[in-house]
């Protein structure tokens, strides 16, 4: 059996590994228990009772996180001259199209967020190898794909965060820095719980939600009660 480091053995001390509490006490041990050097993410993962190899069963959707996420998103707005002020106005990092399809085309991806009008999204079709195996495409369902490109810029900036279930049905999403205080980080994970609660399939049969873990980067994870959920 492998030995338990110092930070191990420390972290131990401080938590009961077999046991799951509540949203608010999972908060305050996961930011106690942090020790990584940088600002680590909180990060939740949720096991779902679902098949994600049906559609009627497919998770995805969008929230807006009360504190936001205490990451500086990087935004790229694809459109056309008539929305570039707007886009630049509302804080979009990069702003152009046939100059930036050119030098995606090219490998590069160095953004967070694409946000693009419809109009645009035929030359984006294209990008689709570059894009979609990075999260970066465009959809309609998201929000990155709207004639308001401004309050979809401002609200990506916000703290609106995208989700969806993996094959293995479990969502993965990062809700907050552990710089934050456990109250906030308690907040934004009650916010995405509950989102995804809301957007249960009707096709779902059996238990829901089958576990949720809080954990930052590099620390342990915290296993939270889902009755109190």
């Amino acid at each position: 059996m492998a030995k338990l480091t110092k930070k191990q053995k420390e972290v131990a001390t401080k938590f009961d590994v077999a046991k799951s509490y509540n949203i608010s006490e999972a908060s305050a041990i996961v930011k106690e228990t942090t020790s990584a050097k940088f600002d680590s993410s909180i990060d939740l993962a949720i096991r779902l009772g679902v098949d994600p190899r049906k559609a009627n069963q497919m998770v995805r959707g969008v929230v807006t996180l009360p504190h936001g996420t205490g990451k500086d998103v990087k935004v790229l707005v694809l459109c056309t001259p008539d929305k570039e002020e707007e886009a630049k106005a509302a804080g979009a990092d990069h702003v152009g199209l046939d100059e930036y399809v050119a030098k995606i085309k090219e490998g590069w991806t160095d953004v967070d967020v694409i946000i693009t009008m419809p109009s645009c999204m035929g030359k984006l079709g294209p990008l689709g190898r570059v894009l979609g195996p990075r999260g970066l495409m465009p959809n309609p369902k998201t929000g990155t794909v709207t004639m308001d490109v401004a309050k979809a810029v401002t609200e990506v900036k916000a703290g609106k965060i995208d989700f969806k279930v993996d094959k293995y049905g479990i969502i993965h999403a990062g809700v907050a820095k552990a710089s934050f205080d456990a109250a906030k980080i308690a907040d934004n994970a009650n916010e995405l719980i509950q989102t995804i609660v809301k957007l249960k399939p009707t096709s779902a049969k059996g238990i829901y939600i089958k576990s949720i873990t809080m954990s930052s980067t590099m620390g342990a994870g915290v296993k939270l009660d889902l009755k109190s959920i």
